[in-house]
């Protein structure tokens, strides 16, 4: 490209006035992109905060009615429902029970907020009493029995009402079992988020303190994704779509750029960043120390992820975005 240089041609002309950078603008960050992840367990008027996350609570059902409700009011059109059960087994069992703590919060949102997108989280973590995402049998994860249990936890998702089930497990053909039970069950039109790739990466921290989800003996490492491994990730987002997901994710976000922007040019399908616990957690305890203007850096990142190719933020910052950008 052949252009003039300076001084007929001033980038600065550009840049002269907000209302002028606005209009020129290639990036736009939008309230209808956010998505509020939220953290049920039983109980009522339960509000407890998780100590990593100033401002991030596990809620008993109708606490996280009133906080949905305040982020659809602020703009929010989504959120993410994780569970907690009260208890935990060998075979996940809270994960795919009809009255279920996702199934009964997912019911009561619907109700009382039909409006509002309500996406599931399906794995199975929180509920086995070992604290990985499959079945395990001397001391190894199994992919293909985990399989079924997957498949089931998102049909009793669908029955319960949610508009988008998203498997965040990461066990091989997970999402081919889920859109097969989906369909068996009647829910060919529920869509399919895939955490297509879902790195191991020690920005979760936080999240395993608000989940309960720690895993008691060893990590994730066999099953979620080598943070050196870009083509792998893209190999596995082939898979996820070839098997029927309708959206792709990559968690974790400001560290994994590249990978959003490789999978968006790659696939050109809807493609979600969360930025994940410890992303938030490094803000808020930054913010808190005078270290850093929290508003400025957060609509930062989540403009990075945008300008990466995101197209949908799932972020704990939520409500705070919408109204910033109000």
């Amino acid at each position: 490209m052949n252009m003039p240089g300076f001084p007929v041609v001033r980038p600065r002309r550009l840049r002269q006035s907000a209302a002028l950078r606005r209009l020129v603008a290639e990036t736009q960050l939008n309230v209808s992109q956010l998505v509020l992840p939220l953290f049920a367990r039983a109980g009522k008027k339960l509000r407890h905060e998780i100590g990593s996350m100033p401002g991030v609570f596990q809620l008993s059902p109708d606490e996280i009615v009133r906080e949905a409700a305040a982020a659809h009011a602020a703009g929010v059109p989504a959120v993410l429902l994780f569970g907690i059960p009260d208890k935990k087994d060998i075979k996940a069992s809270g994960a795919y029970a009809k009255n279920g703590i996702v199934q009964q919060v997912t019911r009561l949102l619907k109700k009382e907020l039909p409006s509002l997108l309500v996406i599931t989280d399906v794995c199975l973590c929180e509920y086995m009493e070992h604290g990985h995402c499959g079945i395990v049998h001397d001391g190894k994860i199994l992919n293909d029995p985990s399989l079924k249990l997957l498949a089931r936890t998102a049909a009793s998702h669908a029955e319960a009402g949610a508009d988008i089930v998203a498997p965040s497990d990461m066990m091989d053909g997970r999402v081919r079992a889920i859109r097969a039970e989906l369909d068996n069950e009647g829910f060919a039109d529920t869509p399919i988020m895939s955490y297509a790739a879902k790195f191991a990466s020690a920005f979760y921290g936080p999240f395993r303190e608000a989940a309960e989800s720690t895993p008691k003996f060893g990590d994730r490492r066999s099953y979620q994704m080598d943070a050196a491994n870009a083509n792998e990730a893209l190999r596995e987002t082939a898979l996820d779509i070839a098997e029927g997901a309708d959206m792709v994710m990559v968690k974790p976000a400001l560290a994994y750029l590249d990978i959003i922007h490789r999978v968006k040019q790659e696939f050109g399908l809807p493609t979600a960043a969360y930025a994940v616990s410890g992303e938030y957690a490094m803000v808020k305890a930054a913010a808190a120390k005078g270290w850093i203007d929290e508003r400025a850096v957060t609509l930062e990142s989540l403009l990075a992820m945008r300008r990466a190719g995101a197209d949908i933020l799932i972020t704990y910052a939520a409500v705070d975005v919408a109204k910033w950008l109000r």
